[in-house]
């Protein structure tokens, strides 16, 4: 069965740090995109960061020059380095991957519980 495992989240003051660590623990064919979303209290998922299988980035504007994605294909994990956190980052993260469970099936979504980010002011 696959399963995103999320770590990482927790308190912080604004200006600090925090890394995300999402990894599957299942077994499957193949995973090609990953990504990073956040739903912040009262608002709707919103798009963080995506990575493809060969390391293409995109970044929401909200996190440019601030947020890193990577990802460790071998590990079948990705990462996001939160800097220079602000109060307005807090929100729920989820961990979100385009995952082909066997050979000659199309991929599905597949979503992690989801981590909290508290960032105070």
């Amino acid at each position: 069965q696959v399963q995103l495992v999320e770590s990482g989240g927790g308190l912080v003051q604004a200006g600090g740090s925090l890394r995300l660590s999402c990894t599957n623990s299942g077994m499957v064919f193949s995973i090609n995109g990953m990504g990073w979303y956040r739903q912040p209290p009262g608002k709707q998922r919103e798009l963080v960061a995506t990575i493809t299988k060969d390391g293409t980035t995109n970044y929401a504007d909200s996190a440019k020059g601030r947020f890193t994605i990577s990802r460790d294909n071998a590990k079948k994990t990705v990462f996001l380095q939160m800097n220079s956190l602000k109060p307005e980052d807090t929100a729920v993260y989820y961990c979100n991957a385009q995952i082909r469970r066997w050979i000659g099936v199309p991929e599905s979504d597949y979503w992690g519980q989801g981590t909290l980010v508290s960032v105070s002011s």
